[in-house]
């Protein structure tokens, strides 16, 4: 065996020896590439931390195997007037402790994911007001009607008041927080999964609840989540039945694992678009040998970049047919004008040309953040991109870190702390509103949680001004109108650049029935596992 084996064959035991415990064909054993960082669910609005803390967590709404919002903690709701949403609530629910679920946690709730050091601010906009009617009963009170404010609610996971007040933990854990909270390392949800034990990195084992309230499709008695960061590894260990379900496959070892014995690919279409942001709002780059100025405030600059990039060739070569190259950021799945817009063609003539115009004859250099284990073939979509601006005297120096380490740089308090990076976004509404607000809306109002997400401070007053009409119109056709206005705005801006939609690939032993949802939330309490 020579030394490079040597050292796989013990990585492979090594996590094996995470995933593998004694354990019965009720036991659902589980590799994701990124590891669970926190359990407040406050802390990181990313996907795969929304699945795992959804089995211990609920919102007062759910979405079904098909994403259409079903009732959770809220029984039902109505509007008596626009501006008024008012919830009845499930009673006897209790969290995980045996404490009851009320209004109060509701209210409490609300607060909190309000709070600074919230990454799910934009759930519940500042101005509205949460009045409790009575114990079982909340009103929602908005300055102006909002058809979809519970869109997104299924992912707004409720805690109990007074479970957080005897733990010191009232505010919230931020993403970049360097000592854990005592929120980031317990839960106490009403969920159907209870977390026995949880080691950050290493192993998180979540236990069916006994006294859940509601009824679970699935049978699974256990759940044992292990990080496998290497691709090799993880697979290995679904090939060999020492795990039962991975997620993602490398696109690589696709045709490999479907013609195992024991294991299959569940593919499907994702809602998610993999974008590439700019630093727009600072004077001077944080991370660039250019002094003075910052490039990226020059539209020429920006698209100069955009038509560097040869998303053909990211398709074929990076991402092997699995992605649907995109104009938009947003899915065409969710926008009912998509087939209007084109995507600009790949010219990096034309590229050199703007940034020659744009006073950068022989390029420059910048630092691209990218995580190198959220999404599929991240941090080789960024070497991909890497290689096409250095073909217009662009020198990017690229930070592809895991996860954890990507999302506190980026997001870091009162910074945003980056100047070119990827990332990649599922709008949690459903709907356009969502891209628009969250990620292309202006960030310089403190009191507003608009562009929670908007990493480069890409701002347009009039982009904004759209949006918010965008909020309150009715009228299907009218309000698709004014989205397709937005785009076009961000369009000629050149505001970011839109790569793909990737494919959803999870390796699923055939031992296991996983039902797939086009959020790429792997949520296993519909799972069902044989002998």
């Amino acid at each position: 065996m020579s030394i490079g084996q040597s050292l796989f064959a013990a990585a492979l035991a090594g996590a094996l020896a995470l995933a593998v415990s004694p354990a019965s064909s009720q036991t659902l054993r589980y590799a994701n590439q990124g590891d669970l960082k926190s359990l407040d669910p406050y802390t990181l609005n990313e996907s795969t931390t929304h699945a795992h803390l959804g089995h211990v967590y609920q919102g007062l709404t759910a979405r079904d195997k098909n994403l259409k919002i079903i009732p959770a903690l809220a029984e039902s709701w109505e509007t008596p007037e626009p501006t008024r949403w008012r919830f009845h609530l499930r009673k006897g629910v209790k969290f995980h402790n045996g404490d009851p679920f009320t209004a109060d946690d509701v209210l409490f709730s609300a607060d909190r994911v309000r709070k600074k050091g919230s990454n799910m601010q934009t759930r519940l906009a500042p101005d509205v007001k949460v009045v409790k009617v009575d114990d079982y009963t909340v009103d929602f009170i908005l300055p102006s009607p909002n058809p979809i404010l519970h869109n997104s609610w299924d992912v707004w996971y409720i805690m109990d008041k007074k479970w957080a007040e005897q733990n010191n933990v009232v505010d919230p854990t931020p993403v970049a927080a360097t000592t854990p909270s005592y929120a980031s390392l317990h839960e106490n949800g009403t969920g159907p999964f209870i977390i026995e034990s949880h080691q950050p990195g290493v192993k998180t084992v979540f236990k069916a609840n006994p006294n859940y309230w509601g009824k679970v499709e699935g049978n699974l008695k256990e759940i044992i989540f292990t990080p496998i960061a290497s691709d090799a590894t993880r697979v290995a260990a679904l090939l060999s039945g020492e795990v039962d379900v991975i997620e993602p496959v490398p696109i690589q070892d696709i045709s490999r694992v479907d013609s195992s014995p024991n294991a299959q690919v569940l593919k499907g279409p994702e809602l998610r678009t993999i974008f590439i942001g700019f630093d727009q709002t600072r004077d001077e780059l944080l991370y660039s040998n250019i002094k003075g100025k910052n490039p990226f405030k020059d539209a020429r600059v920006r698209e100069a970049f955009y038509k560097a990039i040869d998303i053909e060739l990211i398709k074929t070569r990076v991402m092997r047919g699995l992605s649907t190259p995109s104009a938009l950021m947003i899915a065409p799945e969710l926008f009912a004008l998509s087939k209007d817009f084109t995507r600009p063609k790949f010219d990096p003539d034309g590229a050199k040309k703007l940034l020659t115009e744009a006073g950068y004859p022989d390029g420059f250099e910048v630092t691209m953040d990218c995580p190198n284990d959220r999404y599929v073939n991240d941090a080789a979509i960024c070497q991909a991109v890497v290689g096409m601006l250095a073909r217009i005297g662009v020198k990017i120096n690229l930070l592809a870190q895991p996860k954890a380490q990507y999302f506190a740089k980026v997001l870091k308090q009162g910074g945003y702390q980056t100047s070119f990076y990827l990332l990649g976004w599922t709008p949690s509404t459903m709907d356009s509103h969502n891209v628009l607000y969250d990620i292309m809306g202006c960030r310089d109002d403190a009191k507003s949680s608009r562009g929670e997400a908007n990493l480069g401070g890409y701002c347009n007053k009039e982009f904004d001004a759209i949006t918010d009409k965008v909020l309150v119109e009715t009228d299907t056709a009218k309000r698709n109108q004014l989205i397709k206005q937005a785009y076009e705005i961000g369009m000629k801006d050149w505001a970011y650049i839109p790569l793909h939609q990737q494919a959803l690939a999870w390796g699923v032993s055939k031992k296991v029935n996983l039902p797939q949802r086009a959020d790429n939330l792997v949520m296993f309490h519909w799972a069902t596992k044989k002998e």
